[in-house]
């Protein structure tokens, strides 16, 4: 869905939790290749707690994103690391750029450090707060995290000389980034001060990255390194420009500074145009809580996909998952929405119109046009031949549905476009439940076309929500698919149509014999059992 050319990126810090992370699931089926960055002090002071070197932790840690990806079907072109060789080489020619662009230059910084965020904050982002020994500290005001103030000889970048640029770059791209609370953000930001901004970290404190180039007391900034790896993974220095600047970068709401300030500036001052679009996300929280290790209330990833299902829990996260704002997750809810959803509406909706006793021939029977003639205008007619007005407004409904759900996809709502499928699934529901094609007398020839007619539309339905549903559930949409008897070249957006035989044209699924029955579509979840709260860390 998106658009042509478009690289869609994730970002996956090694030392963050995987379920703040609602586009991990959303990105089956757009390509876009997430990554792990593995440099920065907080890893380096992670291994060393944990008895073990960065490069073992990176691994180790490294290894759980990708498993977790592949648990999740989530399918990706790449899977990069910023302590790839590749990486690191894009990254020194990068720096090379921004110097001899008159971007750098070397000056003293000093201010409030947080080491998890890998930051410096201003005061007004600090508040006062006692540590585990009772004494007062200064924290993150968003995060909480303890600051420490740090005076260093640095690499400074000329950010201040950016903020007209960014401006215009943003005035001129209203798209740029979205959705549009996120952008109007981004233009607050850019009309208070925008100071220079430090880019390096002596070497004594941060050995784990990647050195300045021709000055081994500095090492690289990590964002820095890790906000380049969007250009590595395309082929910088060499193959970029294939893909660049069309590219979407997916990001949280809590790095959008990182991304939609520091990084366009980055690319300009290298000589490069910034992504075509950034898609912003908020986050999850539990029961109202924001997840936190020290709450123990981070949820487990794989024992919500073991309790269920790849898809249901796949079908949660985007159905439930609102860009804008940040989302609730607890498992009743997952229960009463994947099962409702699920399986009642599409489940039941297949199993009772592909039942021998409502369609023993086991078909995709034909569609009759005197019993559902053509109109002009559904919005004036108060119904012809055995179809009601309320009909003909369903069925103009689900002819509408895959251009809503493309625009939707697009638009980085994905919760909008299963939105419209849920609702277009239960006016299916309504319409085979209004007609009651279980009493029709078979014996009678009017009875049996107009039944015919019913389950054609009914099957049309499906096989457009089980086309559409692919991205989301992709075994779910299988099933359905191969149910009635879709073959996979016949499962494209691009060719998907619509009961054919009432615009006058024909069908190429009239006529055809059913898949083999498949069972149950997808059993209801048990509201009796729930995944345990992961408390562990990485």
């Amino acid at each position: 869905p998106a658009s042509p050319g478009a690289v869609w990126l994730a970002t996956l810090p090694v030392s963050s939790g995987w379920s703040r992370d609602p586009c991990v699931s959303a990105g089956a089926g757009w390509g876009r290749p997430p990554r792990t960055d593995e440099h920065g002090l907080k890893i380096q002071q992670a291994a060393a707690a944990a008895g073990t070197t960065p490069p073992e932790l990176c691994e180790r840690v490294s290894r759980l994103f990708h498993q977790a990806l592949t648990h999740a079907d989530v399918s990706f072109t790449d899977f990069t690391r910023t302590s790839e060789p590749r990486h690191r080489r894009a990254v020194r020619h990068f720096w090379g750029a921004l110097w001899d662009g008159g971007a750098l230059y070397k000056g003293s910084y000093e201010g409030w450090y947080c080491t998890p965020e890998e930051c410096f904050l201003p005061e007004s982002q600090l508040a006062e707060r006692r540590d585990a020994q009772g004494r007062l500290c200064k924290v993150s005001l968003e995060t909480g995290h303890q600051v420490h103030w740090t005076k260093e000889e640095n690499y400074m970048f000329r950010l201040s000389a950016f903020q007209d640029p960014l401006r215009k770059w943003l005035q001129d791209n209203p798209q740029a980034i979205s959705p549009q609370p996120f952008y109007q953000r981004v233009l607050h930001w850019l009309e208070e001060d925008l100071p220079d901004l430090s880019v390096s970290r002596e070497s004594s404190r941060l050995q784990w990255g990647i050195p300045v180039p021709s000055d081994s007391t500095q090492t690289i900034y990590v964002w820095v390194d890790a906000l380049v790896n969007y250009l590595s993974v395309v082929g910088y220095p060499e193959t970029h420009g294939e893909w660049w600047p069309a590219v979407h970068h997916v990001v949280g709401k809590d790095i959008l500074k990182f991304h939609a300030v520091y990084w366009p500036a980055l690319l300009m001052a290298a000589g490069l145009a910034p992504p075509e679009r950034i898609l912003v996300h908020s986050h999850w929280t539990v029961r109202g809580q924001k997840m936190s290790k020290s709450l123990g209330n981070v949820i487990d990833p794989f024992a919500c996909i073991g309790q269920y299902t790849v898809d249901g829990f796949r079908y949660f996260l985007l159905r439930q998952g609102v860009p804008e704002r940040d989302c609730d997750y607890y498992d009743e809810k997952v229960v009463k929405v994947v099962n409702s959803e699920l399986a009642d509406a599409l489940g039941g909706l297949l199993n009772r119109s592909t039942a021998l006793s409502i369609n023993p021939s086991n078909t995709y029977p034909c569609f009759s046009e005197s019993c559902f003639p053509k109109v002009l205008d559904y919005r004036e007619t108060k119904g012809m031949g055995r179809a009601s007005a309320e009909d003909y407004e369903f069925v103009a409904s689900v002819a509408s549905l895959p251009l809503q759900v493309a625009n939707y996809f697009e638009g980085f709502q994905i919760y909008k476009a299963l939105e419209c499928i849920a609702l277009c699934v239960r006016q299916t529901n309504s319409f085979f439940q209004r007609h009651r094609p279980w009493k029709l007398n078979r014996k009678d020839p009017a009875e049996q076309l107009w039944l015919d007619t019913i389950i054609h539309v009914t099957l049309e339905c499906l096989r457009v929500y089980g086309t559409l549903l692919q991205p989301m559930i992709p075994h779910t949409a299988d099933r359905l698919l191969s149910r009635l008897a879709v073959e996979p070249e016949e499962r494209s957006l691009s060719s998907l149509t619509f009961l054919a035989r009432y615009n006058g044209k024909s069908c190429p699924f009239e006529g055809r014999q059913l898949g083999p029955d498949t069972g149950i579509l997808f059993h209801r979840l048990d509201e009796s059992r729930q995944p345990q709260i992961e408390t562990k860390k990485l």
